[in-house]
């Protein structure tokens, strides 16, 4: 049943589908701040790793040149030191160094504070930085420079022990050779080098020690091996200025020795296989002997030239002594007092930048560097775009195809329902878009149909009208009180329909005026049952009002409200079969009054119901006059209780009935 419809029944369902939060995983908004936080990210971290590389790598390559320039300025001032009795000459030394390694360099006295050597030239040079860099002393060589003095270079003495000395090797002092011995070892080491070149096709060189001292370096066999050929152990053998330095050194080391009570032990000087000088403990005595060996085991792989070779040993017989850490210190000790008049004193070295200020790691990227930071800076700005070209076309696909369709919608045009792809913004904005788009249609289709509707409602009330009056002016009709009769019957109609209309109109425009009173629930459906009672026995249908006591009453506009009950009644009526039952019933439920309308009729179908409050729908769409009223009745029941601040809604179970609701407060609208 229903001719009349709308869109209500569907309200709660639409409001309660759009109220629905949507989760954040699929939140458009979310995935949007996720992809710029993740393209944030890795470009922070890209950056920074790349910039933390970048730059320790720098600083690094800059500490070490300017490491290497400081080792450079101390080697250069220790070698001075080592090498001369005092500090005279050194300024010049300073300045070199200060201009060729761009920095200001400063020795002070540590005893006295005075100034040693200054690279300044200035009236007022700047202050010296708070700590020195280094301190100068060829007999206690500092060891955050060790590995710049050479320390271990072939000429450096070594102790007893055959341990590193902290003592510059150039600081040599006593065992500084004069010119005649240097010569005399220089002539000998030449004419060893010659025979070991000539002879044994050794790839020899003649070296010098910081002493002055000539001795023999060769690729590719241990000196052992040939050590007694071609005169290389008198070239071995002490001078007597060593001698005589050697002698000293024994002096004091005995004098030291014998302080803590220990037992004098002489102390030799011997070269090794590279010449270098070197300390030794204990008595070398032995005889000489001469031995024949086979030239192959001289020199591996050598073809002999004879069956043997003669050669000359000296079997040296070491007699050992107790050698401890008071040995050693007191050798140690008696090489510095020994050196001690033959270098310069202890000096403080400052090293700062020209301006005074203490040297810092400063640095300039390289090209690779700079290249390298463009290339990851580039990555990174590509992976951004790639990744926003990505999401904007995501985004904007279905935009412009809701741009398309609104276009289509303005033009007039027929569009079709925009695809709907994801559960998120974008897709409900499609969902919505598409809902209105069919809710536009079916209400272009209903303007269409309502012109029409009103047209033809229209038109039966004039045509008959003009009809009857054509008649009476041509003489055909006689003015007698059935002709009046029918003539205002058709009138009534004509201004049921235009006060309908009208209703509609003021509704839409916010403009229906009520006139709220108390409203007697009870007494109003009883209202409504006589005046519908004529129509229902005509039609064969009994009419039932049941409400319970007590309930209370309405504050509302009783003639409105009176209309919108009559409606449901006379639409009832109208689609209740002869012996049917229509039953107005009323009920309350906290501060809710709800009126049901109830009919016993064909019911309606499941796909016709959330129509059946649109204006002129009808269930039977060759509804004309006789079978139906005017297509309104419904939409202006909708309209009437949603002004009372309430709802109009409809249920129907086909071939059984319809039951029609409305819920109203119980204070209304004013």
């Amino acid at each position: 049943m229903g001719e009349d419809s709308g869109t209500g029944g569907t309200t709660g369902a639409r409001d309660a589908r759009r109220a629905r939060r949507l989760p954040l995983r699929k939140s458009l908004l979310v995935r949007l701040l996720a992809v710029s936080a993740l393209v944030a990210v890795c470009s922070v971290a890209a950056t920074a790793w790349l910039a933390a590389q970048t730059t320790t790598g720098a600083i690094e390559r800059e500490q070490g040149r300017d490491l290497a320039k400081d080792a450079r300025i101390y080697r250069e001032l220790l070698g001075h030191a080592a090498t001369n009795p005092q500090w005279d000459g050194v300024e010049r030394k300073v300045r070199e160094l200060a201009a060729a390694n761009d920095r200001r360099i400063v020795l002070v006295n540590p005893r006295s504070g005075l100034v040693v050597a200054d690279s300044s030239t200035g009236k007022n040079p700047p202050a010296l930085p708070e700590t020195p860099s280094a301190s100068i002393d060829p007999l206690r060589v500092d060891p955050a420079f060790g590995d710049a003095t050479e320390s271990d270079a072939p000429g450096a003495l070594a102790g007893a022990s055959g341990s590193k000395g902290s003592i510059d090797p150039r600081a040599v002092g006593p065992f500084q050779l004069p010119g005649t011995e240097r010569a005399v070892l220089r002539e000998l080491a030449d004419g060893v080098v010659s025979c070991l070149r000539a002879r044994y096709s050794l790839n020899a060189e003649r070296m010098t020690t910081p002493s002055g001292r000539s001795y023999i370096r060769t690729a590719g066999l241990e000196t052992e091996q040939y050590q007694h050929f071609c005169g290389l152990t008198e070239l071995a053998q002490p001078t007597a200025t060593e001698k005589k330095a050697v002698a000293a050194l024994n002096k004091l080391s005995n004098t030291c020795l014998r302080r803590s009570e220990r037992t004098a032990i002489p102390l030799w000087l011997i070269h090794g296989a590279q010449g270098e000088p070197r300390i030794v403990f204990g008595d070398r005595k032995g005889p000489a002997e001469s031995m024949f060996v086979p030239l192959d085991q001289v020199i591996p792989g050598r073809a002999p030239e004879s069956a043997k070779v003669r050669i000359d040993v000296v079997k040296a017989k070491m007699v050992p002594h107790r050698v401890d850490s008071t040995v050693e210190n007191c050798v140690d000790n008696a090489r510095r007092q020994q050196l001690v008049s033959h270098v310069a004193a202890p000096a403080e070295l400052y090293i700062s930048d020209p301006d005074g200020s203490p040297t810092a790691p400063g640095f300039d990227l390289s090209p690779d560097d700079t290249a390298r930071i463009a290339g990851v800076a580039a990555l990174v700005l590509a992976l951004t775009v790639g990744a926003s070209v990505l999401a904007a076309t995501r985004l904007v696909r279905p935009l412009r195809a809701l741009t398309l369709a609104a276009q289509l919608m303005k033009d007039g045009e027929t569009t079709a329902p925009v695809p709907v792809r994801s559960d998120n913004e974008i897709g409900r904005l499609a969902a919505a878009f598409n809902d209105m788009a069919a809710h536009r249609a079916r209400l272009e289709h209903q303007r269409r149909e309502m012109v029409g509707d009103v047209a033809h409602e229209l038109r039966t009330p004039l045509s008959t009208i003009r009809g009857w009056l054509e008649g009476a002016q041509d003489g055909v009709a006689d003015l007698d009180p059935a002709f009046v009769s029918s003539l205002l019957e058709e009138a009534i109609q004509l201004q049921h329909i235009i006060d309908d209309l009208q209703d509609l109109a003021q509704a839409d425009a916010g403009e229906l005026r009520l006139s709220p009173a108390p409203v007697g629930v009870g007494e109003l459906l009883a209202q409504v049952a006589a005046a519908q009672t004529p129509r229902a026995e005509t039609a064969g249908v009994r009419l039932a009002v049941t409400f319970p006591d007590g309930l209370p009453d309405l504050t509302a506009d009783p003639v409105r409200l009176r209309q919108a009950v009559g409606n449901l009644v006379s639409n009832a009526v109208r689609h209740t079969p002869h012996g049917g039952t229509v039953t107005l019933r009323a009920r309350a439920a906290g501060s809710r009054l709800t009126v049901e309308v109830e009919d016993t009729g064909s019911g309606i179908p499941a796909e016709d119901l959330p129509y059946v409050f649109d204006r002129f729908w009808r269930a039977d769409k060759s509804r004309n006059r006789r079978t139906g009223g005017s297509g309104l009745g419904l939409a202006i029941v909708r309209k009437l209780a949603e002004a009372h601040g309430g709802t109009a809604t409809a249920r129907s179970t086909p071939g059984e009935g319809s039951v029609f609701i409305l819920e109203l407060p119980v204070v209304g609208k004013g």
